[in-house]
């Protein structure tokens, strides 16, 4: 008996230690307006999965596994469209708007609405530790007229009170659709959400290759800044003829910080939408090649190092929940590669490496450097660097050869370590006088083996010599002990 007691005494004291992150208080936006932090001042890095077509497409079963392996790869944010149609329907068949845009009597004893199952899902994401980021609907579906100003502030009404009690919620307006189109409905669904809902943030999605600070940089319910920078490869132009960037630089979503930073007033930025991992480039011709782990490596560690606060991770199978029996788009279909074979596909478990190296030093010092780069490269060859007072740390696509300035952060003396962003293994390397040095990563022996090299102040003690992976900065990777 006495041993029971033990055991239910530890596994208390084990949940009372994991808590959520919420518990840090109400997320809100760092006083310098690079990053989202909690109340009590700790840090906040977005790892954010997508999930448009969630609430959609899953049953029961299905979403609480989806989201406890959302949990265990390391995702604290689901991206998903509250509704893709007017009205949706889900799997159960219920439809969002039975009565239209009246959500007084969406609560039928007896049935399990839609709105039940979105209520699931929230639910069911918060015992996962994991923010739900509310696309409260589709921007197509705006731009055909099916929801106008009046109906918004209904819709905004109805979602902040059912929602705004919620401790995981994220609000997103717009959904792959510039904000000048129908924006008088944006803003009357931000503003009236915003009025009722006190508790959490809002942001703006915009379409592939824009930054919301292009239209909402002034808006009072505007707390951060999202960009998309899209699915396409350097060169694919596709005949668009409202092309908001240069020819050859669709893969460097690096530049969208900037740009979104030029913006006053200055808020946090990240990068929502990038390639998906297993989409064609480009999207739309299925024979094109597919984006590969490596460039979603790439993508987030680019975004990350320029100065954005977290990062947003795709999968195509997934973000459609793709599996037999359902429409499918962008080249692929159920039958070939269902949403739940697609979680074990690399890139998915590789995304919390760069959240455990960003939260294992000082997080609201770190700025985007490129002066500690001497004889850079474009494109793919790009180095890309970031700093804070006492560290560094710079991304290396391709492992070639790169000079690096070590006088950029304190100390006389830096320690030096490798980080292979596939695995998150660390390999030290030594101590090395603080002068411009140049490094030479170890190549794979198959496919990219890109990574960071890390160089501390030798006085300070972040990492370990002896160190040999990152560490864990998440419950996902604390393990039971089954012998409590």
């Amino acid at each position: 008996m006495r041993k029971l007691f033990v055991c239910l005494c530890c596994l208390v004291a084990l949940n009372a230690w994991a808590g959520k992150p919420w518990e840090n208080g109400k997320l809100k936006v760092s006083d310098n307006q690079r990053f989202l932090m909690f109340d009590n001042g700790t840090p906040f890095f977005w790892q954010g999965e997508t999930g448009w077509l969630l609430p959609e497409r899953t049953d029961r079963a299905e979403a609480a596994y989806y989201l406890q392996r959302c949990r265990e790869a390391g995702y604290n944010v689901v991206q998903v469209q509250v509704i893709d149609g007017v009205p949706a329907y889900n799997h159960y068949g219920q439809m969002s708007n039975p009565y239209g845009w009246n959500f007084t009597k969406v609560n039928q004893q007896g049935v399990y609405g839609y709105w039940d199952h979105m209520d699931y899902i929230i639910d069911t994401a918060a015992e996962n530790g994991i923010y739900i980021g509310m696309v409260a609907i589709w921007g197509g579906l705006v731009k055909a007229g099916l929801m106008n100003v009046e109906q918004a502030k209904l819709y905004g009404t109805f979602l902040a009170n059912r929602y705004k009690n919620k401790p995981n919620i994220i609000w997103i307006m717009g959904g792959d659709i510039q904000g000048d189109i129908n924006p008088a409905e944006w803003n009357a669904l931000a503003t009236t959400i915003k009025a009722i809902d006190k508790n959490h943030l809002m942001t703006y999605h915009p379409r592939g290759r824009y930054t919301s600070a292009k239209w909402w940089a002034k808006a009072p319910w505007m707390d951060f800044h999202m960009f998309q920078s899209g699915h396409r490869k350097y060169g694919q132009r596709m005949g668009n003829k409202d092309y908001p960037i240069p020819d050859n630089t669709e893969e460097d979503n690096w530049m969208y910080v900037d740009s979104t930073w030029a913006y006053r007033p200055i808020k946090p930025v990240i990068d929502a939408e990038p390639s998906y991992e297993d989409i064609p480039m480009g999207l739309h011709d299925k024979n094109e090649a597919r984006w590969q782990a490596s460039d979603v490596r790439r993508y987030a560690y680019w975004s990350v190092f320029a100065g954005s606060f977290g990062h947003t991770y795709g999968h195509n199978a997934i973000m459609q929940f793709l599996k037999p029996g359902y429409p499918t788009s962008y080249g692929d279909a159920g039958d070939v590669k269902s949403w739940y074979q697609a979680l074990n596909d690399p890139g998915f478990s590789q995304m919390k490496y760069l959240k455990n190296l960003i939260l294992s030093f000082p997080f609201f010092v770190r700025v985007p450097d490129q002066s500690i780069i001497e004889d850079n490269g474009q494109q793919y060859n790009r180095l890309i660097a970031t700093r804070g007072d006492d560290y560094l740390m710079v991304y290396n696509y391709t492992s070639r050869d790169m000079r690096v300035d070590l006088r950029k952060i304190s100390g006389d003396k830096k320690n030096v370590w490798w980080m292979n962003a596939r695995d998150g293994s660390l390999q030290y390397l030594g101590e090395y006088d603080s002068k411009v040095l140049t490094f030479r990563p170890k190549k794979g022996i198959t496919g990219i083996d890109d990574g960071v090299l890390i160089a501390v102040d030798s006085t300070k003690d972040y990492l370990s010599k002896e160190q040999t992976e990152i560490s864990d900065q998440t419950l996902a990777g604390k393990a039971r002990d089954l012998n409590e």
